[in-house]
């Protein structure tokens, strides 16, 4: 009785008024200002974390920065102004930048050259011949220390813009002289993961070709490196038997010079493997096997899902390890011996990166309260309970003044069109402490479809998703079929079938949320990035489920993009569409006269993935067709937007449309709305 009391007065004490037409304190400039993300982590010889920090006022560079060496101090900026540390490799980039010592090598965004600097002085030196411009790209190296050279993954684009080359090459850094790096390991489509072993004597590193993706089939070889540098004796550790379909990927050497890696090659699931050579036998061996996911897709180099945990800078044969089930990042510690495997606590539900230190762990993480973070954790001596959890840096420091705002996502399961499959998202309710809307109103939705479209919808505090639910939307992020984190056999349900797929079981998630009786069936809207935003114009002409749709960078025209499709994409889509017809019939492009609803879109004139044509064609189509429509173009942005500014403006732009167009009320911020083409 107290309880429902307490409710009823908390209820008294609110403000009525309609969905979507609160006030709210988390604007798009808070929403812009902690748009970042950690662009990879790494430990520098005292045994301190150096991380990759994007940072949008500063006209989107990035810069490599140092953890402080007192708790609480100030981070320290490695790379200086006039640098922006970020690679062009495979146009997704990562892998920028290595840490050895105190000295960082690293990839610089205007040139594409790699440069060479030590913490705390000098200014960076060129490693690489200047070809004029960004045409020759490099990612995800290592050091040989032994020898010093420096490995890593080169994309070539002299010879074809279209069609670069890639190979894994070696660079001479032992007199400061620039040469041309020499090529190591050639012939095949894709390569990532070069890793030493301790005493510099065999290379691992992953490979795969045309028409696959990482994720559908790719080898792991091993080779030796003879005096001189070159590498022979080549050994297929996986992948190479055609009868056994797996996708290895993070190869990592023990100081037992036991190779470590992930596959899905058992249960269809990434799961921690070993390989080792017993008197010149190879064997691979299980170390725990979990319907799970212990690493995630290949969009970008250089993340690290596991560590072996060290001792006095030693290896130990416990490793640090993250894995995915049911939408949630779980956390634990392998014993590489016992094969045994023991859960840890820590606040994060979502982990992205692990790197071991002397005598800690780092984890980025995040959960549905805790904004992207680098976190220090220790352990204690038997590695069963963590004793130190610490915040080293936060995509959003100040966010934690918005608490009493969040609204705390709902992982849903739903059933989709196909007979007995059912699929994911997170529900986000409509959630203010101030304001409450009638009990007879229903909240209009915003749906987002996540790119890729082989990625995945996360369970983390998004401001972004917080501007719209603290305002008295709700919000549902989908994991339609095709997602990863859910094993191969639901990320092969695309295969052949995007356009179709995806685009049900996002309708059929509204329709499950309008059933449930949480949303408004008259105020369905729909958004996405990139794939996401083709899966957001492919709903609006193929079905009629919503209302408006945003579609940041998306992709209008199949065969368009196919034909204008950098290298390693260019036979991802062919892949998920099919034969000629589909391309056709499941482009948006071609079916303009479907269209019923306004639509609004955003496109980086600079985009290289999505070209600008995408959007004109369709926003000129829709525009002579009658419908409500607007295109928001930004000169100098990419493939995902990286300017404070237009965070800002985007998000401010599509709540005004929605609102304007779809939700009929008026919405609490002051925000000078733009042209809508056939409405003013």
């Amino acid at each position: 009785m107290a309880s429902g009391s307490a409710v009823e007065e908390a209820s008294k004490e609110k403000v009525t008024a309609p969905y979507g037409s609160w006030k709210s304190p988390i604007t798009a400039e808070a929403v812009s200002s902690a748009g970042k993300r950690s662009g990879g982590i790494a430990v520098d010889g005292t045994g301190r974390l150096c991380w990759l920090e994007p940072r949008p006022h500063e006209n989107g560079r990035d810069v490599i920065v140092k953890e402080p060496e007192e708790f609480g101090g100030k981070p320290i900026d490695v790379s200086p102004e006039g640098f922006s540390v970020r690679s062009l490799a495979q146009e997704y980039g990562g892998g920028e930048f290595t840490v050895s010592g105190n000295m960082v090598i690293f990839s610089n965004y205007e040139d594409q050259r790699l440069y060479k600097k030590f913490i705390g002085d000098s200014v960076p030196l060129p490693l690489t011949p200047d070809y004029g411009g960004p045409i020759v790209r490099y990612a995800d190296g290592v050091l040989e220390a032994h020898s010093n050279h420096y490995i890593t993954v080169r994309e070539d684009h002299r010879e074809s813009s279209q069609n670069p080359t890639t190979t894994i090459v070696s660079i001479d850094l032992r007199d400061g002289n620039i040469r041309e790096p020499r090529i190591l390991v050639c012939g095949n489509d894709f390569y990532a993961f070069p890793r030493l072993d301790s005493n510099g004597k065999r290379l691992a590193w992953v490979e795969w070709s045309h028409p696959n993706m990482h994720w559908d089939k790719a080898e792991l070889w091993v080779g030796y490196i003879s005096e001189n540098g070159e590498v022979y004796k080549r050994i297929c550790v996986a992948g190479g038997d055609d009868t056994v379909i797996e996708s290895p990927t993070e190869p990592k050497w023990s100081s037992k010079g036991e190779l470590l890696f992930v596959t899905d090659r058992k249960n269809g699931f990434w799961n921690l493997y070993k390989w080792r050579q017993t008197e010149g036998i190879n064997e691979v061996q299980a170390l725990y096997t979990l319907d799970a996911e212990f690493t995630q897709p290949f969009w970008n180099f250089g993340f690290s899902s596991y560590d072996f945990l060290k001792n006095n800078g030693k290896s130990t044969n416990y490793i640090a390890c993250t894995y995915r089930q049911n939408g949630r990042s779980h956390f634990g510690i392998l014993d590489d011996v016992e094969s045994s495997f023991s859960l840890l606590d820590i606040p994060f539900t979502d982990i992205n990166n692990i790197v071991s230190a002397p005598h800690s762990l780092y984890i980025e993480g995040a959960s549905p309260v805790l904004p992207l973070s680098i976190a220090k954790v220790t352990l204690n001596e038997s590695h069963s309970k963590v004793i130190g959890f610490s915040i080293i840096w936060s995509s959003s420091p100040d966010c934690g003044k918005y608490k009493s705002y969040f609204s705390v996502p709902e992982i849903i399961e739903f059933p989709t069109e196909v007979g007995g499959q059912n699929a994911y998202a997170y529900f986000y309710s409509p959630f203010s402490h101030t304001y409450q809307a009638s009990l007879e109103e229903r909240p209009p939705l915003l749906l987002r479809s996540h790119g890729g479209p082989t990625a995945e919808a996360r369970e983390t505090l998004d401001l972004s998703i917080q501007y719209w639910t603290s305002r008295g939307w709700a919000f549902a992020d989908v994991n339609y079929g095709g997602s990863t984190g859910y094993g191969r056999e639901y990320r092969e349900r695309l295969l052949g079938l995007w356009g179709i797929v995806d685009v049900n079981d996002c309708c059929s998630c509204a329709r499950y949320l309008v059933d449930s009786g949480k949303v408004d069936e008259d105020r369905l809207c729909i958004t996405g990035e990139s794939a996401g935003g083709y899966t957001t114009l492919a709903s609006l002409a193929f079905r009629e489920t919503f209302k408006g749709g945003s579609s940041l960078y998306g992709i209008a025209d199949l065969s368009t993009l196919k034909a204008e499709m950098h290298k390693y994409e260019s036979c991802y889509i062919d892949n998920l569409v099919g034969n000629e017809r589909s391309f056709f019939e499941r482009s948006p492009i071609n079916f303009v006269d479907n269209f019923s609803c306004p639509v609004i879109l955003f496109q980086g004139l600079d985009d290289k993935v999505v070209l600008p044509t995408q959007a004109c064609k369709i926003h000129l189509a829709l525009k002579k067709k009658g419908l409500p429509v607007a295109l928001v173009e930004f000169e100098g942005e990419q493939h995902g937007f990286r300017k404070a500014e237009n965070l800002k403006f985007t998000l401010e732009q599509q709540m005004l449309f929605f609102a304007r167009m779809v939700g009929h009320f008026e919405v609490a911020d002051e925000i000078a709305p733009i042209r809508i083409d056939n409405v003013d």
